[in-house]
């Protein structure tokens, strides 16, 4: 696919205008997924059987591309022959991630990440100007902010498990390409779709698991996120 509206190959397709977010619940777990809906570009959900049809049961048939919304790429979607959505290492998904903000920039470059001293295993997610302005509005947004280059080849360095960020895709521009390779090359797990708005930056729990779709190059993914402030990456 071009790398304008549809960067580095992902489907770069609308998942809503800003959601309705729930508060905090008692275990101060946050959804940071956007939620998919019927009439969405690439999204149909439509109703089968209904009990208001005469339907004994209500059954719904959900027809969309696998990098809708918030969602997990896999290596096999930029590396011929890689592993696929369904073994995607558990420990990427499940665990501590740093919730690193960069407002101030379109592209999150390695100046920007260095300072923070990001070391192995950390699962790292980006809240730009993404999450206050791009879930505003059904249009895609063309100018998101994205990761550069460097930024990518500073964490493949790093050798870090994840890097999430807050709008659909972790590229931008002519880079785009570029970026998914460097990280997936270094088997390291791409999300994207996140909703930062509600997250402030520092530690966090995160768990964020895809559809258990055999051998496929992305799935969609629910993601949640939980203030850690006292934690450390693990």
């Amino acid at each position: 696919m071009s790398t304008s509206r549809q960067t580095a190959g992902d489907s770069l397709t609308r998942a809503s205008s800003r959601p309705r977010q729930s508060e905090f619940d008692s275990d101060g777990w946050l959804d940071v997924s956007v939620p998919i809906r019927t009439g969405i570009p690439e999204v149909r959900l439509e109703f089968v059987q209904h009990i208001d049809r005469g339907d004994p049961a209500t059954v719904s048939q959900l027809t969309l591309g696998v990098h809708t919304g918030t969602h997990l790429d896999a290596p096999v979607h930029f590396i011929r022959n890689a592993s696929g959505v369904d073994v995607l290492p558990l420990q990427a998904l499940i665990g501590v991630a740093r919730v690193i903000e960069v407002t101030e920039a379109q592209a999150v470059t390695a100046a920007h990440l260095i300072p923070y001293g990001i070391g192995a295993g950390e699962r790292v997610l980006l809240r730009t100007r993404n999450s206050m302005r791009c879930w505003n509005t059904d249009e895609f947004v063309a100018d998101y902010s994205y990761l550069s280059v460097d930024a990518a080849t500073l964490l493949a360095r790093r050798r870090v498990r994840m890097v999430g960020i807050d709008y659909l895709s972790i590229g931008g521009g002519d880079s785009g390409i570029e970026v998914h390779h460097i990280l997936l090359g270094a088997g390291i797990v791409i999300l994207e779709g996140l909703d930062l708005s509600k997250v402030s930056a520092g530690w966090h729990d995160l768990i964020c698991l895809p559809l258990r779709l055999k051998g496929c190059d992305g799935s969609p993914a629910r993601a949640f996120v939980r203030s850690r402030a006292d934690a450390c990456a693990s």
